[in-house]
């Protein structure tokens, strides 16, 4: 499973979907965490939906798109093209944490959510 992470620093999940210049993008395979690559998502738009669009093309082989802020729009353009949008609870998040969280959800008692995001 692939996860992108909006960050400013590449170790908290602090920056804003549609704001978002660099996404971290991971991959969970059973045991192993390992770094993909940094993606640039630097380009500006005039048009809303244009921005998006781009954001969205930047990440789409994610599974998961995890970030601090996801606006509605946003998330429901994330979620049709089969990205699961998921808030950090606070800036202060870690990437790694995040990662660790989710490794333990999928190896011991995976929510509904996240089996759903497997079996795609």
């Amino acid at each position: 499973m692939k996860i992108a992470f909006a960050s400013k620093d590449g170790i908290h999940i602090n920056e804003h979907f549609g704001w978002c210049e660099k996404f971290y993008l991971y991959e969970i395979d059973g045991e192993k965490i390992t770094f993909l690559q940094q993606i640039d998502s630097s380009l500006k738009y005039d048009e809303e939906i244009e921005k998006l669009t781009y954001k969205i093309e930047s990440i789409q082989e994610a599974q998961i798109i995890c970030v601090s802020q996801i606006g509605p729009k946003a998330a429901n353009m994330v979620q049709k093209v089969g990205i699961y949008p998921m808030r950090a609870s606070s800036e202060n998040d870690t990437i790694e944490d995040t990662l660790i969280s989710l490794q333990k959800m999928i190896n011991e008692n995976t929510p509904l959510w996240l089996q759903r995001i497997l079996l795609k």
